[in-house]
């Protein structure tokens, strides 16, 4: 069980690491923040690994890191919080699915195994999608008083956030049908 503990614990800050990581090589598309990058894999994998308690502790732990090494766009400690710690912190949720898509993969149904991962990944994404919304709402504006905050906020974030989507989707498919036993806590 200890071993199983700090096994647990290695991955968390390995991954967290990897996610920070692939943060930092993303394509920035706005000037206040909001990019297409790979970070959210490692934070999705780890759901997958590990459930829940593997997706959270993952995601919360990229999106403090973003804070502490700098390079983040904070106006207001609440709007720090809902894009950082709380966005990514969400995108573990995909652990929801964890069950499903070990089952599938063990069982050599990858078609199947595709579809939980797609929508353990849309769940995620959506939920980080809704973090990034209402601090838009909340915080930001067009600056064009004719652009309602909401639709303003929706369009901002959905540009970056939908690319984001499918390219996670695409790496954690394509990563685990190849390799399905990257999704379970076996060691390879």
């Amino acid at each position: 069980m200890e071993r199983m503990k700090l096994l647990f614990l290695l991955e968390v800050a390995i991954f967290s690491g990897i996610g920070l990581i692939l943060d930092r090589f993303s394509f920035s598309i706005w000037p206040q923040g909001g990019s297409i990058s790979f970070a959210m894999v490692p934070i999705i994998l780890m759901a997958f690994r590990w459930g829940l308690k593997g997706g959270l502790l993952t995601g919360f732990l990229v999106g403090i890191l973003q804070i502490v090494l700098g390079g983040v766009f904070i106006v207001t400690p609440v709007q720090g919080a809902l894009d950082y710690p709380i966005a990514f912190t969400v995108v573990g949720m995909a652990g929801l699915l964890a069950g499903p898509i070990q089952r599938a993969l063990s069982d050599g149904l990858m078609k199947k195994a595709v579809t939980w991962i797609v929508v353990g990944t849309f769940i995620g994404v959506m939920l980080r999608f809704i973090c990034h919304f209402l601090a838009g709402i909340i915080f930001f504006s067009s600056g064009d008083p004719s652009v309602p905050a909401w639709q303003f906020s929706l369009t901002y974030n959905g540009s970056y956030l939908g690319p984001a989507f499918i390219l996670t989707s695409i790496v954690l498919g394509t990563l685990l049908t190849t390799v399905p036993r990257v999704a379970t806590q076996q060691r390879v």
